[in-house]
């Protein structure tokens, strides 16, 4: 059986091991081992409250009960672009009109901003390759939006997500070869590096601080601006069937786009209940119900997919279940359907 955990200093080397396999534009899994060590650090001290919200950082493993191998991982931030600016590109338009020759031309052009601070991210979805198929993506995906509506307090209003941008066949970007790397004049796999390991100074010296018209740039670079890179295509959809849509802001190495969802909004939270465990076995005329299930504590937080008998004020849990997530009778917990 699949459960999804609060990760702690201990998942090291499992995610390490996923750092590696997500390959090239991953910005969020770099291959450090140094700063994902820092990162679980922080995922501890976040889970366990010790940090101010807008300062944490969630990271959740997907493990197999059978078998104890990590098959994945995600993250939430409570706050972007709170410290150092969140810059994006968002793709504008510039009208332009000659009276002299009564012409008027319109230019689309990628302009710097910083809109994103104030927001909370979901991000780091990532699978082992076998797995995307199975319904553990759904699973993985959709427990960061249990975390969030269980502790509602500690994120902001909006939520948003980058999704990696296109890559060609080469593992080469289109966008970063034909227009970013003229202003950061590094290699991709560098700049990328940086992201993470560095305080990102680099960008705020090297960001373009004017326009860049469009018609300037090669049709490669064009194509690739918001296009979503081939293996995230199915994040998409689970984000666009959350009620995420495109906020016309993309990443401004890749390309890639920006989704944002208002908290309140998004399916998995707004379709949740906040119920008492009752344990118990479940009889084979029950009306079970397919339903994710999450604790009500971020320190021990778990999230499984169950069947389960609802009634009003509780919920009556398989006894494997309950012990999955480490509950007992009467403890609160928070369920969402799982369809």
């Amino acid at each position: 059986m699949l459960f999804v955990r609060a990760a702690g200093p201990s998942d090291i080397d499992a995610l390490m091991e996923l750092a590696y396999l997500s390959g090239t534009g991953f910005t969020s899994l770099p291959e450090d081992r140094r700063t994902l060590a820092e990162r679980l650090e922080l995922s501890e001290a976040s889970f366990a409250g010790s940090v101010e919200p807008v300062q944490a950082w969630y990271v959740l493993m997907l493990e197999n009960t059978e078998t104890g191998q990590i098959e994945g991982v995600a993250g939430v931030k409570g706050g972007v672009g709170t410290g150092r600016p969140h810059n994006s590109f968002r793709v504008v338009t510039l009208a332009q009109y000659s009276s002299a020759i009564n012409t008027r031309f319109d230019h689309q052009a990628l302009v710097l901003v910083n809109e994103c601070s104030g927001c909370s991210e979901v991000g780091s979805l990532f699978l082992r390759p076998g797995k995307r198929q199975s319904g553990a993506g759904s699973l993985l995906a959709r427990a960061r939006y249990l975390l969030i509506g269980a502790n509602r307090d500690r994120f902001r209003e909006t939520i948003m997500s980058e999704l990696r941008g296109w890559f060609d066949e080469a593992d080469n970007s289109p966008f970063w070869d034909g227009i970013s790397s003229k202003f950061f004049r590094l290699p991709f796999a560098e700049a990328d590096r940086m992201i993470t390991s560095t305080d990102g100074q680099f960008i705020a010296d090297l960001a373009p601080r004017h326009p860049i018209y469009l018609e300037l740039v090669n049709e490669a670079a064009r194509n690739a601006i918001g296009a979503v890179h081939r293996h995230g295509v199915p994040a998409m959809r689970m984000l666009e069937k959350e009620g995420f849509t495109r906020s016309g802001l993309v990443d401004i190495f890749d390309g890639g786009p920006t989704v944002t969802c208002a908290r309140d909004s998004i399916r998995t939270i707004r379709k949740s209940r906040k119920l008492g465990v009752s344990v118990g076995v479940i009889e084979s005329n029950a009306p079970v119900c397919d339903m994710l299930v999450s604790t009500g504590s971020m320190s021990a937080f778990r999230t499984i997919r169950t069947n389960v008998v609802l009634d009003q004020d509780n919920v009556v849990l398989p006894a494997d279940s309950a012990d999955l997530l480490r509950l007992s009778e009467g403890d609160p917990v928070q369920v969402s359907p799982y369809s």
